[in-house]
């Protein structure tokens, strides 16, 4: 059965960061953690990703970072992968199959493998096994009531219930929001994108 992948990623922010575009000195949108879920085509989960990863430009979590997150430093120390192993990892996950974003996690996770093949470390596996989308605009034509929404969100803004233990902003949470919607608007009748 052919599987597709969904992902979230959490990345190094800072008050206004956002709004700024993350153009201040000094900030990039380092990723601290990846959350992926493999899915069957009937929306079943077959397989689930999850890894922190330690930042190496700014190596200290923002308390503004690990309020919206959860995510704290000592966590973040004692298991993050480097961004190299973790960046491998998930790209192997995702080999042979679209995958999914909410938004332009793609482009983060490009600038991510950008950096760390500057400075030189090996990250296994590659962008081209891969096909990468992103269905946000697909998702907001079908239901605008989540054109305003976070990916964390679109359970809520779809009245769904709550599709999985955690809360927003937690990568892997988020998966499960994304694949709750995608689950709830193709059993009332959207097809997915072409390519998928």
């Amino acid at each position: 059965m052919r599987t597709f992948v969904l992902f979230d990623l959490e990345f190094t922010t800072w008050p206004g960061a956002l709004e700024q575009d993350w153009s201040a000195a000094g900030q990039l949108r380092e990723i601290v953690q990846i959350g992926a879920l493999r899915l069957r085509e009937d929306f079943s989960v077959a397989e689930e990703y999850e890894a922190l990863v330690r930042p190496v430009v700014n190596p200290r979590l923002s308390a503004y970072f690990t309020e919206l997150t959860g995510i704290d430093q000592e966590t973040v120390d004692r298991d993050g992968l480097s961004p190299a192993e973790a960046l491998g990892e998930f790209l192997g996950f995702c080999r042979g199959r679209s995958v999914l974003s909410y938004g332009n996690d793609m482009v983060v996770l490009g600038e991510n493998v950008g950096w760390a093949r500057a400075r030189g470390e090996d990250v296994k596996n590659g962008y081209l096994g891969a096909h990468f989308l992103n269905v946000r605009p697909w998702i907001n034509a079908v239901a605008p009531v989540t054109s305003s929404a976070n990916v964390g969100r679109l359970w809520q803004m779809l009245g769904l219930p709550k599709p999985a233990a955690g809360q927003e902003h937690s990568a892997l949470f988020d998966c499960y929001s994304f694949a709750a919607a995608l689950t709830h608007l193709c059993g009332t009748g959207a097809t997915l994108p072409d390519g998928i």
